[in-house]
């Protein structure tokens, strides 16, 4: 280990020593990865120096999205998105470029069909939504092979699929819609035709594209909205399955939940609400425990997840800091080379 100074850090140091307040309080304990936010409230604290670990390992967080290209994209699609203002649509078709510019940037990445993504829980932000779901979809779409048109058509209605969400005054974020009263659960489980009709009479954008943003809140089952079919397009069925995890991840129209348990609802309904196969493609690429994520094992262990295993997205390579006793410890677990071994909880 060796002491670093606060002012230094950059994010994603591992803590060496636990940080003790003058109460003798724990502050952070050792092992915790240090947020740009810890890293604010240390200095907030007036915390001058910390024990960090060095020459060990850093967890690995592989993302579809390289962070610079997805905050330019993300300008953009807020930019375009808030100027909108139902049937003055002049700037939306913008996006069509937009959607482009991700799959582009997506098929620049090396073996990108053949990686095992680290997608976290975020913020309910509608945009940055708008474009994880167009990076999620369109990697399913890529690996199932699909027309290049096909691919632009998922695109664009990623970036639109939640067009008629500004058209509600409603909350919907971070919440259980079922604590609506009938008339606002109503109301929001319209948006999907809200947006529908804004962009039915307009030429630049598919009719495929189209009926994606009207059908992306059905169900194989009967048991979605606005329409209640059971006859979706194959197309359609992609986004259905990407977005229903992308929103419980962060929290649009729903109550936010961390990614292992968004990963067992797809598995749950498959072939019941969602397309079998299509959950199957989607989780072949999902870490179903993303990168730095602070978990505990079967056997009472505390560790912190460094990357993923190629094809095993359930089991990654993790750092244990603590053993099941609570004593502060330092070993690399690969959870394919140890088959006894679990991740049972997800503390962070």
């Amino acid at each position: 280990m060796k002491l670093c100074k606060v002012n230094d850090l950059t994010g994603k140091e591992i803590l060496a020593k636990d940080i003790i307040t003058p109460e003798y309080k724990i502050l952070l304990s050792a092992g915790t990865i240090l947020k740009q936010d810890y890293i604010q409230k240390l200095q907030e604290l007036d915390i001058k120096d910390v024990y960090i670990k060095e020459d060990q390992p850093d967890a690995k967080t592989v993302i579809i999205l390289r962070e610079e290209v997805g905050e330019n994209i993300r300008f953009k699609v807020k930019n375009i998105l808030e100027k909108h203002t139902y049937s003055h649509n002049e700037e939306l078709v913008e996006l069509c470029q937009t959607a482009d510019n991700i799959i582009r940037n997506i098929l620049e990445e090396d073996g990108v069909i053949e990686k095992i993504f680290d997608i976290k829980g975020r913020s309910s932000d509608i945009y940055e939504h708008s474009i994880n779901l167009c990076s999620l979809a369109t990697i399913v779409a890529l690996k199932m092979k699909l027309p290049q048109q096909t691919v632009h058509d998922i695109g664009v209605s990623c970036l639109l699929h939640d067009l008629g969400l500004r058209y509600l005054t409603i909350e919907y974020e971070n919440q259980n819609l079922d604590m609506l009263s009938e008339a606002e659960y109503g109301e929001y489980k319209k948006h999907p035709v809200y947006g529908y009709s804004a962009l039915r009479s307009e030429n630049w954008i598919s009719n495929a594209s189209k009926n994606m943003i009207l059908y992306h809140h059905e169900r194989l089952d009967g048991s979605g909205y606005p329409l209640r079919a059971t006859e979706i397009p194959k197309e359609c069925r992609i986004i259905q399955i990407c977005d229903a995890f992308d929103e419980m991840i962060c929290g649009i129209g729903c109550e936010r939940s961390k990614v292992y348990e968004a990963v067992e609802y797809l598995k749950t309904f498959r072939n019941i609400k969602f397309d079998g196969e299509i959950v199957d493609i989607f989780l072949q690429f999902t870490a179903v425990y993303p990168a730095g994520s602070i978990v505990k094992t079967n056997e009472g262990e505390t560790g912190v997840v460094l990357y993923q295993n190629k094809d095993f997205p359930d089991r990654p390579v993790i750092r244990i800091t603590k053993d099941k006793k609570g004593k502060k410890v330092d070993v690399i677990k690969d959870l394919i080379q140890i088959n006894h071994i679990f991740i049972e909880e997800v503390i962070e």
